[in-house]
Order: C-alpha cells, then structure tokens, then sequence
C-alpha cells in the first residue's frame, strides 16, 4: 500500500491562485500507474479533478478545471509526488481536495480504480 499526504490548501479570494500537493511513498510506489486529484463539496459527490500518468506523459482533466487547473508530476526511484495548480480559482470549487493514486493502467482512469487515497486538504474560495 502507498501512502499518500496532501499538502497547501487553504482560503484565497475569487479569481486567485493556489497549489496544491501530494506526496507519495512507501516500497510500491514504483508499481503505480497514475495518480490523480478528486474533490468533495459539501452535500455533494467526490468528483474527479484531473490525473497524470507516472511517467508524467498522460494528463486528464475535469471539463470544470479545463485551462485553469494544471496537473505535475515529479516520480523518482521510491516516491512520488504530484502537484495541481490551481488558477482563477472560482467560489465553486471549494471543496476537500483528495489525492489518489492506481495501479491500474487504464486511461483515462476510473474512480474505482484509485485504491490508494489521501486524508485530503481543504480549499476555501471566497467570493
């Protein structure tokens, strides 16, 4: 199992910017496929955000995040870590943001396929 620990949420003002991260470790980081970033509003279903390949050769958006979130990865031999870029940033994407990661290589990837998840990191934007 891989543990995953997001980083860098927090409140910013509409039209702002933010980063979140995600590192990756244990001894199976080297078997996963992708990871990706979903997020949780309150009263509302975890969606999915966006998702890049291992190798960094892959990325996959959310139609809502499309040209104002940007997904990176960093892999090295027994880590990962991912960040996601956020711009222009809107009140509608407040949320717990999660990251996740698979071992399963379909792509793009499927919600059921992340086995490994994050405890999340809370962004807050303000109109």
């Amino acid at each position: 199992q891989v543990q995953l620990v997001e980083s860098g949420g927090g409140l910013v003002q509409a039209g702002g910017s933010l980063g979140l991260s995600c590192a990756a470790s244990g001894h199976t980081t080297s078997v996963y496929y992708a990871m990706g970033w979903y997020r949780q509003a309150p009263g509302k279903e975890r969606e999915f955000v966006a998702a890049i390949t291992r190798s960094g050769g892959r990325t996959y958006y959310a139609d809502s995040v499309k040209g104002r979130f940007t997904i990176t990865g960093d892999n090295a031999k027994n880590t990962m870590t991912m960040s996601l870029q956020m711009n222009s940033l809107k009140p509608e994407d407040t949320a717990v943001y999660y990251c996740a990661a698979t071992n399963f290589p379909r792509w793009p990837p499927l919600r059921q396929d992340f086995g490994s998840w994050g405890q999340g990191t809370q962004v807050i934007v303000s109109s």
